[in-house]
């Protein structure tokens, strides 16, 4: 029978590597430990065994475990991935009964691993086995995390529609602006294939929201391999509302976890009090009943003091730690001119979006309005953080205005 894992009621973790363990160079050492997360994949969990082990055993023979940690699947995956430990010792097979998720799975791996690299690749075969054979080397080679990229030399997605690109772009984006400086060091920061150096997070309590793990380690050295994302053969998939609004969650409990996230709450904060001003001005300005003007000037002189309400608060409030640094009246000019700018871009942004929900899909020009707001505020975030307002590095400007 597999081995079955009690419950966890303590923070998840993986444990540094004895001192006893010999170093990479020794073949007779547990190298590399791969976790296989499952749940209904009857249909591809033995295929994809095989196929991992015999390359496995090409590039490290007797030097790997692979682990497969199986969330109590009623296909009985776990039964088929068993029975294939008499043909494969270096197999372990962990059943979990009351919890679930990939990343608690994959973390769940880890802490039963031996290995000096941990990995992770899914259990469907989405993520072609033989990738391994690259992704190896580069560990080899000294980085401390290999990625498995969809968005790198070779890489790509099989056949995915429209719809399914653009909601992995813009879980990118949304990862992007909460958290820019893990986002920005890898093309793939939602790849759920990768091989991280066990010392890169041993000891570090890790709180996975849903089935994105890599956005939490801690790496000096990164390298990326590309693959071909392939499709499903058989199942479903396993992203499905909720798992949108846990990676969500995540992001946003990685935001605390890095004490900048009241900074996003107050710059929206500040952009509710813009909508407010750019809805009632459109609606003065445009409006048959009031003055009529064309929806584009409207729109335009709207957005502009909607522009000039929201500086003036991001100024005083939301990055006061900013201008505490940089006080007076030539720095707050210059702050200005690089708000207006981003914004006016995202004005642009907006336009179009509102040009095109409403006079192209037919959707009122205020509901248009407010989706369009919805979406530009990432950008202006984003971009103003990091050029009007430079938060952790802002130096009092020896030339700048005192008064």
């Amino acid at each position: 029978m597999p081995h079955v894992a009690p419950a966890s009621s303590t923070h998840l973790q993986a444990s540094a590597v004895p001192i006893q363990i010999p170093p990479l160079s020794q073949p007779s050492s547990v190298q590399l430990s791969l976790v296989v997360p499952t749940y209904n994949e009857a249909s591809s969990i033995c295929s994809l065994i095989r196929q991992l082990c015999a390359h496995l055993d090409m590039i490290l023979p007797g030097a790997y475990e692979l682990i497969v940690v199986d969330d109590n699947s009623p296909d009985y995956t776990a039964k088929l991935a068993q029975e294939l430990q008499e043909e494969l010792p270096q197999l372990k097979v962990i059943c979990r009964q009351r919890e679930r998720g990939l990343a608690t799975a994959v973390l769940r791996g880890w802490q039963a691993a031996r290995g000096e690299v941990l990995g992770v690749m899914d259990g469907d075969l989405q993520h072609p086995p033989e990738i391994i054979l690259k992704l190896w080397p580069a560990i080899q080679e000294g980085a401390d995390l290999v990625v498995g990229s969809r968005y790198v030399g070779s890489g790509g997605v099989s056949h995915w529609n429209l719809g399914r690109r653009l909601v992995s772009r813009g879980a990118q984006a949304i990862g992007l602006v909460l958290l820019p400086g893990v986002f920005r060091r890898v093309s793939d920061p939602l790849s759920g294939l990768f091989l991280v150096r066990r010392q890169a997070i041993a000891g570090i309590p890790l709180s996975p929201k849903g089935y994105k793990l890599l956005i939490e380690g801690r790496v000096t050295t990164i390298a990326e391999v590309g693959y071909i994302f392939q499709e499903r053969q058989n199942g479903e998939s396993k992203i499905q509302l909720q798992t949108c609004l846990q990676y969500l969650h995540h992001l946003i409990h990685l935001r605390f976890s890095l004490g900048q996230v009241g900074a996003f709450l107050r710059f929206s904060t500040v952009g509710l009090s813009g909508t407010v001003v750019d809805m009632v001005l459109l609606y003065l300005l445009h409006d048959p009943a009031n003055l009529g003007w064309d929806l584009i000037t409207s729109k335009l002189i709207a957005s502009e003091m909607a522009i000039l309400n929201n500086f003036l608060w991001n100024d005083l409030w939301t990055f006061r730690h900013v201008t505490r640094l940089q006080p007076g009246l030539s720095n707050r000019l210059k702050r200005l001119a690089k708000f207006n700018m981003i914004c006016l871009i995202g004005l642009f942004l907006n336009s179009s979006l509102v040009i095109l929900l409403s006079e192209r899909l037919g959707i009122h020009y205020l509901l248009a309005n407010l989706i369009a707001i919805g979406i530009v505020v990432f950008w202006n975030f984003y971009l103003n953080s990091k050029l009007s307002w430079k938060s952790a590095e802002a130096k009092l400007d020896p030339g700048g205005d005192k008064s």
